[in-house]
């Protein structure tokens, strides 16, 4: 059996809520044996529950935390560091997401602790990065949503700013964390460098994340439009439109043979002999009186039926669904998308693997999230 690509590789996990251990969480996944370095009271993120059943394991720390290990040390005692040194030397990669300057005040910090290992791939994730003027300015996911532009991107030009419904700067910060270990391990492995000292920023990550609406402004000077639910492509046919019984249907009919195919199914060719919408160009300039006509047809149906009748015809379309009717798709049977594992009380949980599968030795965990201060933990 081919074994997972981190098998063997030992991460000492110094990192606690989301970003740091979501990093983490990937290459546990992928084979790596992690161990969270957690003080008295644990990572914050144990407690983010309001069950009281659910303290020291919450469903948000269990679904970021499978396949670890977890290790209790007050870093503030000469025995604590001692003891997170041993781990360090030990271990392959370093994560950490304390404020900058915090672990070099521990005499645990990167410069100190790769002189000793020059091998160490060390990450460090913080708000604003390692070094300018916002070093060491407090941030978390709805700070950094607000600063990059992010908040001002959803919605229509009347609606006030709003964050993302999810951590999604955190998630996307963890996942770069991930890709940027791998890449350096992968140099260490070539011979490339002896280790490697990564600095990734939550707000740089977010900058990237929005490159599709960054790199415009930043090559043409084109600062992006808020939309609402209509598409990048601001084409009146690629929107969400109410249906029948409250329901409601996202289609993405961009290219003239999809927008030609849709007004077949709702019955209005004859707009596109309209000058108004003869054309792409067209269509956008006078997108709200096109998405009316729409509008008027959709309502008759449910969302149901109008997705059925697009995809027949090849058209990009989908009801708009609630998350729980998502994770119980039938589709996703047999996609590796979940992993079932045991639970505190003797039962089973479910939480999601890492999203993409492999021929052979493809992400996976066979254990839970550690009870605080439940020691080392092997991966499978």
């Amino acid at each position: 059996m081919t074994q997972r690509a981190l098998t063997g590789i030992k991460v000492a996990d110094f990192s606690h809520v989301v970003a740091g251990p979501l990093a983490t969480h990937f290459l546990a996944l992928n084979g790596a044996e992690v161990t969270k370095i957690e003080s008295p009271r644990g990572d914050n993120l144990r407690n983010y529950t309001l069950d009281p059943a659910q303290r020291g394991l919450s469903p948000a720390f269990a679904g970021i935390n499978a396949g670890k290990g977890s290790v209790v040390l007050d870093l503030k005692t000469p025995a604590g560091r001692a003891e997170a040194e041993a781990i360090i030397a030990a271990s392959d990669v370093v994560v950490e997401n304390f404020r900058p300057g915090v672990m070099a005040r521990l005499e645990l910090g990167a410069a100190e602790m790769r002189a000793r290992y020059p091998h160490l791939i060390w990450c460090a994730i913080s708000g604003f990065g390692q070094t300018g003027p916002l070093a060491d300015v407090a941030a978390m996911d709805q700070i950094i949503q607000s600063l990059s532009g992010l908040m001002s991107l959803s919605g229509l030009p009347e609606d006030p700013a709003m964050r993302v419904g999810f951590p999604v700067v955190d998630t996307f910060t963890g996942l770069l964390a991930a890709f940027a270990i791998q890449t350096a391990l992968l140099q260490r492995e070539r011979g490339l460098c002896a280790g490697q000292e990564i600095d990734v920023a939550m707000l740089d990550a977010a900058l990237v994340m929005m490159l599709s609406v960054v790199n415009p402004l930043l090559i043409a000077g084109e600062a992006p439009v808020r939309t609402g639910n209509r598409g990048f492509s601001r084409a009146p046919t690629s929107d969400t439109f109410s249906c029948a019984g409250g329901s409601a249907i996202t289609i993405g009919a961009v290219e003239d043979g999809h927008v030609a195919k849709v007004l077949a199914v709702l019955g209005l060719e004859p707009l596109l002999d309209d000058p108004r919408f003869a054309d792409r160009r067209a269509r956008a300039e006078n997108a709200d009186a096109m998405a009316d006509k729409m509008a008027e047809v959709l309502q008759t149906r449910p969302a149901a039926h109008w997705e059925e009748a697009l995809r027949a015809r090849g058209v990009p379309a989908a009801r708009v669904q609630d998350l729980a009717d998502a994770v119980a798709m039938s589709h996703l049977t047999g996609r590796d998308l979940f992993l079932d594992l045991p639970a505190r009380d003797g039962g089973r949980q479910r939480i999601l693997n890492a999203g993409f599968r492999f021929a052979e030795g493809g992400p996976g965990t066979a254990y839970p999230a550690p009870e605080l201060g439940a020691g080392r933990q092997a991966t499978s």
